[in-house]
């Protein structure tokens, strides 16, 4: 577990631009289960990619896009134990990654983007990925 004074900067990245952070499995069930329409989860961490590529190119694509999805969620790997497990089981079969980022339609999987298709890539190559799928599925 990482300290919370530590993953604070971190959670706000999301948080300041309109991210809920989901904290237990009962708040990731409401979110991925209760909403109609799009959803987008993202299993932000403390690891370079997610500060150096992932979070600047979610933030991008949210704010860049002219069609979104309605609800922004986060959870965070290695913190809110319990919400990640519950967040990882509506991503099967997808195995365990973070960074990573799901849509959701309607409370079913669209699409996801696992960590190895985040590492190495940068900010604007996601960016443009995910207003593509934006457009698609918003």
């Amino acid at each position: 577990m990482y300290p919370a004074e530590l993953v604070a900067p971190m959670k706000a990245d999301l948080t300041q631009v309109g991210f809920e952070d989901l904290l237990t499995p009962s708040d990731v069930d409401i979110a991925l289960t209760q909403t109609e329409g799009t959803v987008l989860l993202v299993f932000n961490s403390v690891c370079g990619c997610a500060a150096g590529a992932a979070r600047p190119a979610i933030k991008a694509a949210v704010k860049g896009s002219e069609k979104v999805p309605a609800k922004l969620v986060s959870v965070f790997a290695g913190v809110d134990k319990d919400a990640v497990s519950r967040a990882r089981e509506y991503t099967l079969p997808y195995p365990p990654s973070s960074p990573s980022i799901a849509l959701f339609k309607d409370g079913k999987l669209v699409h996801f983007v696992e960590r190895h298709q985040i590492e190495g890539n940068s900010a604007e190559t996601i960016t443009n990925h995910l207003k593509k799928v934006f457009e698609h599925f918003c």
